[in-house]
């Protein structure tokens, strides 16, 4: 079986802002969507190699917007909530904003 890492986020001249999920790690719990502060994160079902599975995924309309979406939990200086919600260790962020 084939799993899927999947970034949401982008990289720009102000830095790279990422959360990443791993489809082999997650099994759709849904503790990071509890722990997001900003209501973030939902869980979907999607298709790994003609199965449907549940994994957790940005909303799309914080996909081009995590930056700002996130940056309450200070991502750069802290583990973020939904990182530390999982217990799988299925989520990690990719926050590194360029220096002024």
């Amino acid at each position: 079986m084939r799993f899927i890492i999947t970034y949401y986020g982008y990289m720009d001249g102000s830095g790279e802002y990422y959360i990443v999920v791993d489809s082999e790690k997650c099994n759709g719990c849904g503790e990071c969507v509890t722990h997001c502060p900003k209501q973030v994160l939902e869980i979907i079902q999607t298709m790994v190699d003609l199965e449907e599975q549940l994994v957790a995924a940005v909303k799309e309309e914080h996909r081009k917007n995590i930056k700002y979406s996130c940056s309450a939990c200070r991502p750069e200086k802290a583990t973020t909530p939904c990182v530390s919600a999982c217990k799988r260790k299925a989520i990690t962020c990719i926050w590194k904003p360029k220096a002024p």
